[in-house]
């Protein structure tokens, strides 16, 4: 129960589908989604091997609550070896297309070797199909998702799929789902666009079905009851894009490729900005708010362009998804740029065509910083000026990124590869190739640890030390907030539950335990947290990654803040990584110790 207990196997190379049963030892010791999805492909892939490789598996998971009725319960993640990083990625999406999976029947797509041509994966109930799909090759997201719809004749089918990023390589690109929602980091669309795989379009009418229905729908409700905060309140009214009069006024925005922590233009780029902002029509910038499957929040945004702004005098676009928090200070402060309309349409092409915009933002302003400097020059680019501040080379620059032409080519391959091309590593901020989401480190120590040992590389969703950043700029006690909220974290995004209600352990157990029959305490799934988390730097330690990649970009462990709140620091992550090393019972070159294995069932 909550588990459907059937995993889909799908043999590009050969051209088959084939349903197994679930490793139900490994449900219970990994709960689903994240975790399992890691188990997985630690028992079913090769760590070593090159991600954009056939030897690489991708995975799409559930989790046990995906489907069900529980408070944000529609949440779906892919597991892969990152094409960014060479780490362990696992990109989480909300939507409604992993609710569709579960309800499908399937709790897990395997999906290994390379098609030689391109295909689809189409899945109705317990029948699934490879079927060709070389018309769809090259087309967007957005042409893809409703052509697949026609196709089948059927609007409620859901669909997952890559754009031209994805296609074309871009390290960053994204798998996207119901046209704007986004397993986002990592690369993960670029391992799928190398297995000449376009999409996975779903259709499920088969429901799940919980062990002790009475009781989990008073778990869940009680959930939900607890999810009306305040801070629910200001997600749903004015979404996460709230969080940059915040990080603004405390300077810890990243601006400038993170040369500076406080952008004079944040006003432009706030929701306020954005309610106020109207259309030649007078229609304004922000229609409405959107939510996933069971979500009791809606903190997405839809949002207009002005069809007289220069981004879109060439084409037509409809409401599509606005600047969140992380799209909206990646395409605006990071790059120096003011221009709200120039950061919504950036953000539209990169869900049109699948590309993480925290990596892009990143990548370009570290370009940016390579053209302000004189490392590149107009011969580079194409003969576009790349300074900062710049809404038209934003523009320019994401749709060349997005097809992989001209110097997009080369903004494709991330700011670490990008910035050690043109010789200047360290204008590259990132983690493991990852670039960071927008949370200076300098300002935002147990951030700055949180981003240096993260797993899958630079994230603001692996842990959650912001109340703590937020209230006091000293080093103590964070390693112990991040490890613990990590392990948290690691479990919630295992269950198939959002992060965002910062579900307590106490009620994610208590809405498991009805759903599947189990009896997990909160401490239960704390252990089970630190297991994944364990289980996670295996991987990375087998696929080369050591404790040396446990660090952060010198910017930010040597030149301090210029203004804020942390004025004068940097981010002193030599006192916090070794206190950090020992809560995980590592030794002090990052290497689990044998005894912590053994605890944890990983030995």
């Amino acid at each position: 129960m909550g588990w459907q207990g059937q995993i889909l196997r799908v043999d590009l190379t050969a051209g088959t589908c084939e349903g197994a049963p679930l490793n139900m030892d490994w449900a219970h010791a990994y709960l689903g989604q994240r975790g399992l999805g890691t188990k997985y492909m630690m028992e079913h892939s090769d760590p070593a091997a090159d991600p954009l490789s056939p030897g690489n598996t991708l995975i799409f998971a559930t989790g046990p609550l995906t489907g069900t009725s529980a408070a944000t319960g529609g949440r779906y993640s892919v597991i892969t070896k990152g094409a960014l990083t060479g780490a362990i990625a696992c990109s989480n999406s909300g939507g409604y297309f992993g609710a569709e999976l579960k309800m499908a029947g399937w709790d897990m797509i395997i999906f290994e070797g390379r098609s030689k041509s391109p295909v689809y994966l189409f899945i109705e109930n317990e029948r699934a199909r490879l079927l060709d799909a070389r018309d769809l090759w090259g087309k967007s997201v957005w042409e893809t998702e409703p052509l697949l719809k026609s196709r089948h004749q059927d609007p409620q089918i859901r669909v997952a799929s890559i754009g031209r990023a994805g296609e074309a390589g871009v390290r960053f690109a994204c798998v996207m789902n119901d046209l704007d929602r986004a397993a986002g980091r990592s690369g993960v669309g670029a391992v799928m666009g190398s297995k000449n795989l376009k999409a996975v379009a779903v259709r499920g009418t088969r429901g799940v079905t919980v062990a002790d229905p009475g009781a989990f729908m008073e778990a869940a409700a009680l959930a939900k009851e607890k999810h009306e905060t305040p801070g629910k309140a200001r997600l749903a009214s004015v979404g996460t894009l709230a969080m940059i009069d915040v990080t603004q006024a405390h300077g810890s925005l990243p601006t400038r490729n993170s040369r500076e922590v406080q952008f004079e233009g944040a006003g432009k780029l706030n929701p306020a900005a954005m309610k106020a902002k109207r259309r030649s029509d007078g229609r304004a910038n922000l229609l409405a708010n959107k939510a996933c499957f069971a979500c009791t929040i809606g903190c997405g945004r839809i949002s207009v362009i002005d069809p007289t702004h220069f981004s879109v005098r060439d084409r037509e676009l409809g409401p599509s998804g606005g600047l969140e928090y992380e799209s909206g200070f990646a395409l605006g402060p990071l790059l120096g740029v003011d221009d709200m309309e120039a950061a919504t349409y950036a953000n539209f092409v990169c869900n049109e065509h699948g590309m993480d915009p925290i990596s892009f933002g990143g990548t370009l302003a570290a370009a940016m910083e390579l053209f302000e400097t004189g490392a590149i020059t107009e011969k580079d680019t194409g003969g576009l000026p790349l300074p900062f501040g710049s809404a038209r080379a934003l523009v320019a620059m994401v749709d060349q990124t997005a097809r992989g032409e001209g110097f997009g080519a080369d903004l494709g391959q991330g700011s670490k590869r990008l910035c050690e091309k043109y010789g200047h590593p360290e204008f590259s901020m990132t983690v493991k190739g990852q670039e960071f989401p927008g949370y200076d480190g300098r300002a935002m120590q147990g951030m700055a640890l949180a981003y240096a040992t993260s797993n899958r590389g630079a994230c603001h969703l692996r842990a959650a030390p912001f109340e703590d950043d937020f209230a006091r700029l000293d080093t103590a006690g964070k390693a112990k907030i991040v490890k613990d909220s990590q392990d948290e974290i690691a479990a919630t995004d295992s269950s198939g539950l959002c992060a965002f209600p910062n579900n307590a352990m106490e009620d994610v157990a208590a809405q498991l335990n009805p759903a599947c029959g189990s009896d997990w305490t909160a401490d239960d799934l704390r252990r089970t947290g630190e297991r994944i988390w364990n289980l996670e730097r295996q991987f990375n330690l087998m696929a080369g990654l050591t404790g040396a990649d446990d660090t952060l970009p010198e910017r930010i462990l040597r030149e301090p803040a210029a203004s804020g709140s942390a004025k004068g620091h940097v981010a002193e992550l030599d006192k916090m990584l070794p206190e950090y090393y020992r809560l995980r019972g590592w030794d002090s070159g990052g290497v689990p110790e044998s005894a912590t294995l053994r605890r944890l069932g990983l030995a």
